[in-house]
């Protein structure tokens, strides 16, 4: 989706941090979300991972999935600290690309504030 891309180019750009492991990080918490706005789409997600008819499916799935490899989950493992997410988020609004769900400064600082810590999506 549009948000994941953007997200992980800013932080990819602005803090060099690896290619992979910022769209492993990013994408479960982008997926939720967008998960109201583009409920079709992440319910063939849902379908293909197992979970389908749970909410927020996806999104979770896509993380437990994460653990269960052993994947990076937290971007604070790549080395950004909390004091670049706002420069992140700031970047990434600068010029949004389309987004089926609203791009707003503060659901997208929180989003990145999960993703920073590893948590669970919300």
């Amino acid at each position: 989706m549009a948000l994941h891309h953007k997200l992980c180019h800013t932080l990819g750009v602005t803090f060099n941090l690896p290619h992979a492991e910022t769209h492993t990080i990013v994408l479960p918490d982008a997926i939720a979300y967008n998960e109201d706005h583009a409920k079709a789409q992440t319910a063939r997600i849902s379908f293909a991972l197992g979970v389908e008819g749970t909410v927020p499916g996806a999104a979770l799935a896509l993380y437990d999935l994460a653990v269960e490899l052993g994947a990076p989950t937290a971007l604070e493992s790549l080395g950004v600290g909390e004091g670049d997410m706002q420069r992140a988020a700031d970047i990434a609004l600068q010029n949004p690309y389309w987004n089926p769900a609203p791009i707003e400064h503060d659901a997208i600082l929180k989003l990145l504030s999960n993703a920073l810590q590893g948590n669970r999506p919300a």
